[in-house]
């Protein structure tokens, strides 16, 4: 399990940078070669994902996997925000966290699977 969470965590940061990073330092470049530059991203991103999602159906579910990548993204995603970005973290942030929360609350009600 700790494997699928950290190669998660990584991939979710490169996708994120993939996804958004170019708005804050590419805006002036044409929009092909920020893509080029968004799939080279994307590439490492999925050098870790795809691994962490053949190490995390050992131990999940697949609605499992989703809710724990959803959950990984958004704190991902906050931190981006929040250093990378520059930008103020706001109270519906937090709402929102709590609602994947939720989700994974229900997701993993009966327990946490056991490790094999």
């Amino acid at each position: 399990m700790f494997w699928t969470i950290a190669l998660l965590f990584f991939s979710n940061i490169f996708m994120t940078m993939a996804w958004y990073g170019h708005l804050r330092d590419l805006r002036g470049h044409q929009l092909w070669i920020v893509v080029l530059i968004s799939w080279g991203i994307a590439f490492f991103e999925y050098c870790l994902q795809v691994p962490a999602n053949r190490i995390g159906a050992n131990h999940f579910t697949l609605a499992q996997l989703k809710i724990t990548q959803e959950v990984i993204t958004m704190v991902v995603f906050a931190g981006f925000l929040y250093f990378f970005m520059g930008q103020p973290l706001k109270l519906d942030y937090l709402w929102a966290a709590l609602c994947l929360i939720g989700a994974a609350y229900f997701m993993f009600r009966e327990g946490l699977p056991a490790l094999t």
